[in-house]
């Protein structure tokens, strides 16, 4: 997997030079469900956001601050910071030095099955302690970025992962009975037939389950509801057209959008950045040194 690094102009940003200069990202395409994504920020880094991916991260340097579960929490260089899918967050500066930091985001259903071989029973682990010093989920983010990820990889990255987040003060959801495989089919369809409307009809055809029914198990599995995992199979498909250097109009209308304003709307609520400063940010022609080394290390 490497780390696509490309530079362009964002749109509608009035922004200084010296804070463009500040803040850079590098993001990987997702690998078999995993995606790596590192960043440096001078200042405010995202708006309140949510994405249907667990996200697993550590801050390198500076002070990260962020609200999340109606608190605010700070990480320091070598803390891990857990994010629970569907979770509402932002994301800043705690110093005027800013911060810099890397992250795994992970599907949930394949950290559940990883649970399942680990625990016996599948479950989404829940972590309390939001910031922590878990080595267990340290040497697992380490070992991501210091070499390339490639399918087979992300089998142990994801074990690493579980272990981690069941070792010890951890929750998991009241244990209900889910339809695995009729999820699953769900899913499939939905990744399928991501850039059209999907009716619930067809997904009660397809699964066997009422609509209510799916999406109270799909959440259980998922971390998230039916829709809102189509909305995001959307962006990820819109996120690749812009890494290929599609204007945004065309990409808002191949992802399946109304128009480019929901496509801005539901960028911006995904990832906490309005797309068009998204794409201006990816690639560093000036990151921190040791992003680039870490850069370096991933090709």
């Amino acid at each position: 997997m490497r780390l696509k690094q490309t530079r362009s102009g964002g749109a509608g940003l009035e922004r200084s030079c010296d804070e463009a200069r500040a803040s850079r990202i590098s993001t990987s395409a997702p690998v078999d469900g995993v995606e790596l994504f590192r960043a440096w920020f001078g200042g405010e880094a995202y708006q309140k956001h949510r994405h249907d991916t667990y996200a697993v991260g550590v801050t390198d340097a500076g002070v990260q601050v962020f609200d999340y579960r109606r608190a605010a929490h700070v990480s320091l260089p070598g803390q891990v910071v857990v994010l629970y899918p569907d979770e509402v967050h932002d994301g800043r500066a705690g110093t005027s030095d800013g911060f810099g930091y890397r992250i795994v985001y992970v599907e949930p259903p394949l950290l559940g099955e990883a649970v399942r071989a680990l625990r016996g029973r599948a479950s989404l682990p829940f972590v309390r302690q939001v910031v922590s010093t878990n080595d267990t989920l340290s040497r697992a983010l380490d070992d991501a970025f210091h070499g390339p990820v490639e399918p087979v990889a992300c089998d142990s990255l994801i074990t690493a992962l579980a272990e981690g987040l069941t070792a010890g003060g951890v929750d998991s959801p009241v244990s209900r009975r889910v339809d695995v495989a009729a999820v699953d089919r769900a899913r499939q369809f939905l990744d399928a037939e991501r850039t059209r409307v999907v009716r619930s009809a067809e997904l009660e055809a397809i699964t066997g389950l009422t609509r209510y029914e799916l999406a109270r198990q799909f959440r259980l599995r998922c971390g998230t509801s039916p829709y809102r995992y189509l909305v995001l199979r959307r962006l990820d498909f819109a996120r690749q057209r812009m890494r290929q250097g599609r204007p945004l109009a065309e990409v808002a209308g191949d992802a399946g959008f109304a128009d480019q304003a929901h496509f801005t709307r539901a960028f911006t609520a995904a990832f906490g950045l309005p797309p068009g400063r998204y794409r201006a940010l990816l690639g560093a022609d000036h990151l921190p040194s040791y992003l680039k080394d870490s850069a370096t290390r991933a090709r």
